[in-house]
């Protein structure tokens, strides 16, 4: 594949083309991309020159070690793209268009990310439910009081003035109701 297409690839699948932070990780590159020396002569990384010249890896990682070939690179040449040799880990350009294997980089953290989200969304929808339920039950609550079923708060309220009237009539039987105060008062309660 081009270049563009190896980015494009390993954008489709969550990473970037890989970037070589130091001579450890182009090592275990080599050794892994020995198993596929026999298909290509190298693999495009992820090194690109922005507008002002500067090299930069494509995950935005520092550009601390280099591993170039002999040679390498060139005058202007890092217009060109750069390949890893699969036999010796070394760094070239090379032309674009040219078609080389490629290798992508994922984030570190690219897994818990993704369950990380699951998680969020776990919560989310259960807040949702909770808040959807608690207004729920605060609209049939409050239908029920406008309504004026169900609380019982009428027929408590009734007693209390049967009460009250029996308490005022039983006072009328002849006696003065001013006088017998406790007889009312406990009446009353």
């Amino acid at each position: 594949m081009s270049w563009a297409q190896s980015v494009t690839q390993c954008i489709q699948s969550g990473g970037v083309l890989t970037s070589v932070e130091d001579l450890d990780e182009s090592n275990f590159l080599v050794e892994h991309a020995d198993l596929y020396a026999s298909k290509t002569s190298g693999f495009w990384i992820g090194i690109y020159r922005n507008v002002n010249g500067q090299l930069f890896w494509q995950d935005n990682s520092a550009l601390d070690f280099v591993n170039w070939a002999n040679g390498q690179p060139l005058g202007d040449e890092l217009a060109f793209c750069v390949e890893l040799s699969a036999a010796t880990g070394y760094w070239s350009v090379l032309p674009c268009s040219s078609q080389k294997g490629f290798i992508c980089k994922k984030p570190k953290n690219a897994k818990k990310d993704k369950a990380s989200g699951h998680m969020n969304m776990w919560i989310l929808l259960t807040l949702v439910l909770i808040i959807l339920l608690g207004v729920g039950f605060m609209i049939y609550f409050l239908f029920k009081i406008k309504t004026g079923s169900g609380t019982g708060r009428e027929v408590r309220w009734g007693s209390r003035q049967l009460q009250y009237s029996h308490a005022l009539t039983a006072g009328d039987n002849g006696s003065d109701s001013t006088n017998d105060k406790g007889k009312n008062e406990h009446s009353v309660v």
